[in-house]
């Protein structure tokens, strides 16, 4: 019995509703059968059985929430033999395209001992799934491989970091053995729950692992040929269909589909009953590229004389190669994937941009008396071997604050129609890291000390700056604070880190004149900032009420010491 685990089916996607189950458990199903509809945020999507069999158990009821790459039922598979599909429509002599697969010449099969051997090692191999690694996380980009093929493992030995759109994660042997070959190289995207390697664990049995291959009877060669040719991809209509009247193609490529928007019946494919496969997209995305460039091109050729071209070949054949130095001069566009961190920001910033109306508010705050008190307690935190900076003041004076104004340190629910007020202030900052920027948060800053917020602070900067923030450092967080001045600016007009509702921007501490009390100018340490607040429920008297009492205990930061628990 084998479990269906619900596919990707629209990015950004973690979970569905189950609209309409199509068979009941006990029916018999065929391959590319419509089996359930379920309704995601965006549309409506029809799940089709992966291959013939049996429906054993239904895992979501009707109604009820589906997750990606969760159980969505069971079945038993069964043989072509065992059971009959419907019959497939026929496609018209005229239409029929013989796939690659199918005009290609069988593999030529080897008794040497090398062949057996690797066939052996495949044999005894297990495949790694990639594991879950964070919510709502559905694949992730291969940053570095630590082995090779070939290479022995030991239990919970580091092989690969992966990078999510949250963090940097690393991978570990879940048991001794040797790695067989790695399924995604390099730069590639692996997919949750699809195989990351496969390896022949230490503990096999030998005669498991490597079987003789040699002393196999002399038909082994014409069973194995016969297998080749029966799992060849038969040609193919273009614009075949299944057996239920659609043409097969699984949600991840309809997506990919749609996402350029084409016809789904324009693209030929080469899977079985003329299912359309990822390649097949990208093939004929590439196709029609090639002809529109070579439209470009067909205007300036047929405006040349041909009698002039066949007469002086070797003059534009230097023309030609004359030309090759100047065009590599002026350079080639570097192209570079968006993935990972920078993809996630890069969504989550539209996303907030496009869909939260921002308030913006500015006021400068005198820190000179905060600068003084640091410079005295800094012997005492690097006596703890902590790095006091002003950080942990700014979040232990903003948790106080939220006292007065809860709902900066609150939620909107997805409908707009309620707050949520959050019982702990956890503060996010904007780490500018290898991978992107990311935003880790301290856990309760209103039940911490200052000297403990430093500790967090330092933690967290420290793992950001290598990658390998946890994710449970990126959750939850409640309020953000952006320290731009760190990099010298001065303003700066944040974006909202959804689901939150405010963030603040810091500019860098400049001492300018100012008047004091008896009207003299004296020297004070100025900084200014900049907050965002959602200006669904936060309107500009309640972040300047939350402002201005943010800003008193920063300038007199003796005050915080009256509310210390």
């Amino acid at each position: 019995m084998s479990d269906f685990m619900l596919p990707d089916i629209g990015e950004g996607i973690v979970e569905c509703e189950v609209v309409e189950w199509r068979v009941n458990e006990g029916d018999e199903i065929a391959e590319d059968q419509p089996v359930v509809e379920v309704m995601t945020d965006k549309a409506l999507v029809e799940i089709t059985a992966p291959e013939a069999g049996r429906v054993t158990r239904l895992y979501v009821a009707k109604g009820d929430i589906a997750k990606v790459h969760a159980p969505l039922f069971a079945y038993e598979a069964t043989g072509e033999v065992e059971f009959e599909t419907p019959p497939r429509p026929a496609a018209r002599e005229e239409d029929e395209v013989a796939s690659p697969a199918a005009e290609a010449p069988p593999p030529a099969l080897s008794t040497a001992p090398s062949a057996a051997h690797a066939g052996a090692a495949s044999v005894a191999a297990k495949d790694f799934i990639l594991p879950d690694i964070g919510e709502g996380i559905v694949e992730c980009e291969v940053v570095e491989w630590r082995v090779s093929e070939g290479e022995e493992i030991a239990e919970d030995q580091p092989l690969v970091d992966v990078m999510t759109d949250k963090a940097l994660v690393e991978i570990t042997a879940p048991e001794a053995g040797t790695v067989t070959k790695l399924h995604v190289t390099k730069g590639d995207i692996a997919k949750v729950h699809a195989p990351l390697y496969a390896y022949v664990p230490a503990h096999a049995e030998p005669g498991e692992a490597r079987p003789d291959v040699s002393q196999s009877s002399p038909t082994a060669p014409q069973e194995a040929q016969n297998r080749v040719s029966q799992n060849r991809v038969a040609p193919v209509a273009s614009g075949g269909r299944g057996p239920y009247g659609r043409i097969p193609a699984s949600p991840a490529v309809r997506r990919l589909v749609r996402e350029h928007g084409l016809d789904l019946e324009a693209v030929a494919g080469s899977g079985k009953d003329g299912r359309v496969l990822k390649e097949d997209v990208l093939r004929f995305l590439e196709q029609g590229s090639q002809q529109q460039s070579s439209q470009q091109q067909g205007p300036q050729q047929q405006g040349e004389d041909p009698a002039a071209g066949a007469a002086s070949p070797a003059p534009q054949a230097e023309t030609a190669s004359s030309a090759q130095p100047s065009r590599r001069d002026a350079g080639e566009v570097r192209v570079e994937p968006i993935r990972g961190v920078r993809a996630v920001m890069a969504r989550r910033m539209v996303e907030s941009a496009s869909t939260v109306p921002h308030f913006h508010y500015g006021e400068e705050i005198d820190v000179t008396e905060l600068l003084a008190l640091r410079e005295r307690l800094k012997p005492v935190a690097e006596a703890q071997q902590v790095r006091l900076t002003l950080m942990p003041f700014f979040m232990k004076a903003l948790a106080l604050a939220v006292r007065e104004e809860p709902i900066l340190n609150a939620r909107l629910n997805p409908e707009v129609s309620e707050i949520h007020y959050l019982p702990e202030v956890n503060v996010g900052m904007a780490v500018d890291s290898k991978a992107g920027l990311i935003v880790p948060n301290v856990k309760r800053v209103e039940q911490r000390s200052v000297l403990e917020v430093a500790q967090e602070i330092q933690r967290l900067t420290a793992a950001a700056r290598e990658g390998r923030v946890a994710q449970e450092d990126l959750k939850g967080g409640t309020i953000s604070i952006s320290n731009i001045g760190a990099f010298g600016g001065t303003y700066a007009a944040p974006i909202i880190n959804v689901p939150e509702l405010a963030i603040v921007a810091i500019g860098k501490s400049q001492w300018l004149p100012r008047f004091d009390e008896r009207g003299e100018v004296v020297k004070r340490a100025i900084m200014t900032v900049t907050w965002a607040g959602d200006h669904r429920v936060i309107d500009g008297g309640t972040i300047a009420r939350f402002c201005n009492a943010w800003r008193g205990y920063l300038e007199s930061p003796e005050t915080m010491l009256l509310h210390l628990g």
